[in-house]
């Protein structure tokens, strides 16, 4: 609900009576003012100001929570953006607000998704679905449906980033999270159709074909793209325009056919001009660069990647630059300018020193050996040492990828050899032979009798909780009927006070919510924690889902990136080193990087075995 319609609202009603209210309300809409104009660090200034100044008008109050959380998310501020969607959440909730709880709950599993907190995601906007359907919105619905997918899309991503394959090479899991996008993405689609919402439909499109390209079918990819290509056409949207032609030149690389990815790319080019992104720009060049590589127009490639090389430079991203100082090495020994092949190769070297990357390192350091040898440049034998030393390096960091060829001595159990514990062994036997309980020995029954003194500590204490005091009479002359009923009376009295002590512990308290003037607020309130109360099934799946992630939190979490939208582009870099602004994502070369890398184990020569 935006402020503009809650003041018509309380304009219509007379409810402007309240200064403060009246002041709340003025304060927060120069807030939504601001922030429609761009300046939402500003007009987060002012929501703060409108809540300290507070209101009674609960509406009012959650449309601020509600302007305030997409301000502080789209300034990046996710636990502060979570923090007020939380807010605005619980007030629709007490006012009984159906489809205000629905967008909430949407606005809450979008946050959470950002921050890589997928399976509450879910459950948010799972309710957000609900709900829509529940009072027949189908535009909430449809809003529902894509952040759905978007969810299942970015978890399957997200998934696919801890192994090393290739689109359609990953593990059960992460497909069925990416089916599960499909799904979902295809239903947002339908619905959109049936609305007429032609630019709901584009974002659909991308987002299918971006999902099939990860699922391994191309086929599909290329024709939800096209569809997105189409439509982005159709109303002018360039950026769109843009990604959909960079994903097609993506999936035709993968079908081999490097021709139809070369005139996608170079649209891609001219797109990125228009828009005038230097970024944008660079990875259109360094992804034509590496198709006439294919194309074995090494001219035209080392062109794109000296035009990729400048604009990393200009925006100082090292990884690009070593990005292209490595494409440029390969074209070059590809036309046997070994030279030129050899500078560049040591200039990536020198930039994966730099950045700590272990994996460009190596391959740099192969390059740059298997280069001295074509030349005949001394000093290999330093080099074959640094080269060794970075595979190694790299099989320590990464163990689960490579293979070990030997066992360590450090391995086996060396007590079990000793004498002492060989007599101790048959010892034991002998006794079980002769059918004799072997003795226990000293330390064995003082380890016992301490645990023991341990377990009846402890039950000595739960024993104590459990007892009941009597209150016993020291005088004689009171006869057995008079304890009889001072015991009852204490028994009574001691279920009286458990019984509220339990009922205490079930009462629900309305949560503190800033900006609300509690005494001046309506009738409403009054019933508030009747209506907290309802729907307890979907705080039951968000408590469970919390608790979960204690079991999480046992070894050091990976720091999840932050995730944009399923149809943009993100402009990352390998696992092993940082993400560089001029490196398109879905890198082919990426993959020969890594197949590269695995040369150096496959090419070791195991040692003789002794018989």
């Amino acid at each position: 609900m935006s402020l503009s319609a809650s003041a018509e609202n309380l304009t219509t009603e007379g409810q402007l009576s309240g200064s403060d209210s009246n002041m709340c309300l003025e304060i927060a809409l120069e807030g939504e003012r601001l922030c429609k104009d761009g300046d939402c660090r500003t007009g987060v200034a002012f929501f703060r100001a409108a809540i300290q100044a507070g209101t009674d008008d609960l509406r009012t109050l959650s449309a601020i929570y509600s302007q305030l959380g997409n301000a502080y998310f789209y300034l990046g501020d996710y636990v502060m953006a979570m923090q007020y969607h939380k807010h605005d959440l619980t007030l629709a909730r007490s006012m009984g607000d159906k489809l205000g709880e629905a967008k909430s709950s949407g606005n809450l599993g979008n946050t959470l998704k950002v921050l890589g907190k997928f399976d509450e995601a879910m459950i948010c906007c799972k309710r957000h679905l609900e709900i829509s359907r529940e009072i027949g919105d189908k535009l909430s619905e449809g809003r529902a449906l894509y952040n759905l997918g978007n969810i299942y899309h970015a978890k399957g991503k997200h998934n696919s980033r801890e192994g090393h394959q290739g689109p359609g090479e990953y593990s059960e899991e992460v497909k069925e999270c990416l089916q599960q996008a499909v799904s979902y993405y295809q239903d947002n689609l339908k619905l959109m159709k049936e609305l007429g919402d032609s630019a709901a439909q584009g974002r659909a499109c991308g987002n299918l074909g971006n999902t099939y390209y990860l699922l391994g079918d191309f086929q599909k990819a290329i024709q939800y793209h096209n569809d997105r290509l189409k439509i982005a056409r159709e109303f002018g949207e360039k950026a769109a325009e843009r990604r959909a032609n960079s994903n097609l030149g993506n999936s035709h690389i993968f079908l081999g056919e490097f021709e139809k990815a070369a005139q996608h790319y170079r649209r891609t080019l001219v797109l990125a001009q228009e828009l005038g992104d230097q970024a944008f720009k660079a990875q259109a060049c360094y992804s034509l660069g590496n198709t006439y590589t294919l194309l074995r127009d090494y001219d035209a490639a080392i062109e794109y990647h000296l035009q990729h090389l400048f604009i990393a430079q200009q925006l100082k991203d090292r990884v690009g630059e070593g990005r292209a100082c490595w494409s440029l090495g390969n074209a070059y020994s590809a036309m046997g300018n070994h030279e030129k092949a050899l500078y560049y190769a040591k200039l990536h070297l020198q930039i994966s020193r730099e950045l700590g990357d272990a994996m460009g390192q190596a391959t740099a350091q192969m390059n740059v050996v298997d280069l001295q040898k074509i030349l005949g440049i001394e000093k290999v034998d330093d080099d074959k040492k640094n080269l060794n030393t970075a595979s190694v390096n790299i099989i320590a960091s990464s163990p689960g990828r490579y293979r070990l060829r030997r066992q360590s001595m450090d391995n086996l159990d060396l007590i079990k050899l000793t004498p002492d514990t060989k007599s101790k062994e048959s010892q034991g036997t002998f006794h079980a032979r002769a059918g004799m309980a072997p003795e226990p020995s000293q330390k064995e029954e003082e380890d016992e009798e301490n645990f023991f003194e341990l377990l009846s500590r402890f039950q000595s204490g739960r024993m104590d909780d459990q007892r009941c005091v009597l209150r016993t009479n020291q005088k004689k002359n009171i006869g057995l009927n008079q304890n009889n009923d001072k015991d009852e009376d204490d028994l009574l009295q001691l279920i009286a006070g458990m019984q509220s002590k339990r009922m205490d512990e079930q009462r629900v308290t309305l949560p503190y919510l800033p900006g609300l003037n509690i005494t001046k607020s309506k009738a409403s309130v009054k019933t508030s924690n009747q209506s907290l109360v309802d729907d307890d099934s979907f705080i039951e799946m968000l408590a469970r889902c919390q608790s979960s992630r204690l079991e999480d939190q046992r070894s050091p979490l990976p720091t999840f990136p932050v995730l944009k939208d399923v149809d943009e582009q993100e402009s990352q870099n390998n696992d092993n080193s940082p993400s560089g602004a001029t490196v398109p994502e879905e890198d082919l070369f990426t993959l020969i990087q890594r197949l590269q890398a695995g040369r150096m184990e496959d090419q070791r020569a195991k040692g003789p075995i002794k018989i």
